[in-house]
């Protein structure tokens, strides 16, 4: 199976989503029979050249300072969209519903290839974050649905991620299809944890809580902050502990100056060695996530895959699979019932390292795992493809012109006296054209 992977983040930025990526172009690659190409924006001066896959990289718009540090795909370009067509995908999967689902769609059109897309983010935040409340967030959230509802199957990472896809206008069906860790199950031996953690105050015998994830409010950061500063109120001693780097680091570490909680709360900043953060997951005593934005919380189970327990919101979508004090903590999104709930728990360890034992046993599972499942999915779906019962959806407006782009790209690459810059405005002028029947496309 010839399998093309599409995202519009890939090192060297690094998030939940460009993970995922990874790990399904490295799995599938080293499956029999199997041939992964992954796309995505380019980044200046990057060697995408050392992977065990290959990655075509097509080019980029300098969207950094309005996205935080992600640049955005110029999905109409006619060489790439070529070469990935040659490349003969059986599946086309994206992971994002802006320029990677747009080319998508074109290369289903020039292909013939199913496409799958998976829903991992509330981009609705994100694209808020960007562009404020309003017409343009409204608009541009519409575009994204309508490239979402035009792929074959649409998959999500939670049944909260679900529901959240249909509150913002998604009306088709969607499986459920969980990511996995690339985390080993077990905890790092003593030596190991010593040598990752040993230059910073860390006490033996004082609670521990750990963050690990991008340093931005929305997930919740300004409520460990304040239960931290309750905790520091009532005397208790403890250590919590922050990996990662992000918009809002500096004004968190404001805060915990301005709480007093310097000598008690530790900013490591972003850390890129796995063994190093298994190594902090395992000297941890509580991983706290109080995040309502995230659909999955990978690093919930990669905390679970060194047997510590996380302290989650009762009814976001990381906490699905989560028992209360069984394999993990639940509370209500307030500062003081997560310092209510660490003093309790705080009074016995070694209860604590029994939830998180359990948090390993229970909701640990494997990128092998994961992606495993995945790839029988692919099979199934070119199955039905070949026998004629993969249903295909009704066309749209905005399906015609992918199709007319599709045309244009093939007779423009064919024709190699036209110049760079004609070439490069007709695309423009049908990019514009997109967006536009986009807006009003039923």
């Amino acid at each position: 199976m010839n399998v093309c992977l599409l995202n519009d983040s890939f090192p060297p930025v690094i998030d939940g989503v460009a993970n995922t990526v990874m790990n399904y172009a490295r799995i599938i690659q080293e499956m029999p029979d199997a041939e992964v190409v992954v796309a995505t924006p380019r980044y200046p001066d990057v060697d995408y050249n050392c992977y065990p896959y290959r990655v075509l990289d097509y080019p980029s718009l300098d969207t950094s300072k309005l996205m935080s540090g992600y640049r955005t795909g110029y999905s109409l370009s006619i060489k790439e969209i070529n070469e990935i067509a040659e490349f003969g995908p059986d599946i086309i999967h994206t992971h994002c519903p802006a320029a990677s689902a747009l080319m998508a769609r074109i290369l289903q059109y020039e292909t013939g290839a199913p496409v799958v897309f998976t829903y991992h983010t509330k981009f609705d935040v994100d694209i808020e974050r960007a562009v404020g409340e309003g017409l343009l967030k409204k608009e541009t959230i519409r575009i994204m649905i309508s490239n979402i509802s035009a792929c074959d199957e649409v998959w999500v990472v939670s049944e909260g991620a679900g529901e959240n896809l249909r509150s913002l206008g998604y009306q088709g069906d969607y499986r459920v299809m969980t990511n996995g860790v690339d985390f080993p199950c077990g905890k790092v031996p003593d030596d190991q944890v010593y040598e990752a953690t040993k230059d910073y105050d860390l006490p033996e015998g004082v609670p521990m809580f750990l963050f690990v994830g991008r340093i931005m409010n929305y997930k919740g950061l300004p409520l460990i902050m304040d239960a931290m500063n309750i905790l520091n109120r009532a005397n208790m001693d403890f250590r919590c502990v922050f990996i990662g780097g992000g918009d809002d680091l500096e004004g968190l570490k404001a805060k915990a100056e301005e709480y007093g909680l310097s000598g008690k709360v530790i900013f490591v900043g972003p850390v890129h060695d796995r063994e190093v953060l298994r190594a902090f997951n395992t000297r941890a005593d509580l991983f706290l996530f109080p995040s309502t934005y995230d659909t999955n919380g990978i690093v919930v189970r990669e905390a679970a895959a060194c047997g510590l327990a996380s302290v989650l919101i009762k009814d976001s979508c990381a906490a699905e699979g989560i028992t209360h004090k069984r394999n993990g903590y639940l509370i209500e999104e307030t500062a003081e019932d997560m310092a209510a709930l660490l003093k309790e728990v705080c009074k016995d360890l070694s209860e604590v390292r029994r939830v998180g034992d359990c948090a390993m046993d229970e909701i640990y599972i494997s990128w092998e795992d994961s992606v495993s499942r995945a790839y029988e999915r692919y099979c199934v779906i070119r199955d039905m493809l070949e026998d004629g019962t993969l249903t295909r959806r009704r066309k749209h407006k905005s399906d015609y012109l992918i199709e007319a782009a599709a045309d244009v790209s093939e007779v423009l690459s064919k024709i190699i006296s036209v110049p760079r810059n004609i070439r490069q405005t007709i695309t423009g002028d049908l990019h514009r054209l997109y967006e536009g029947m986009m807006a009003n496309d039923d």
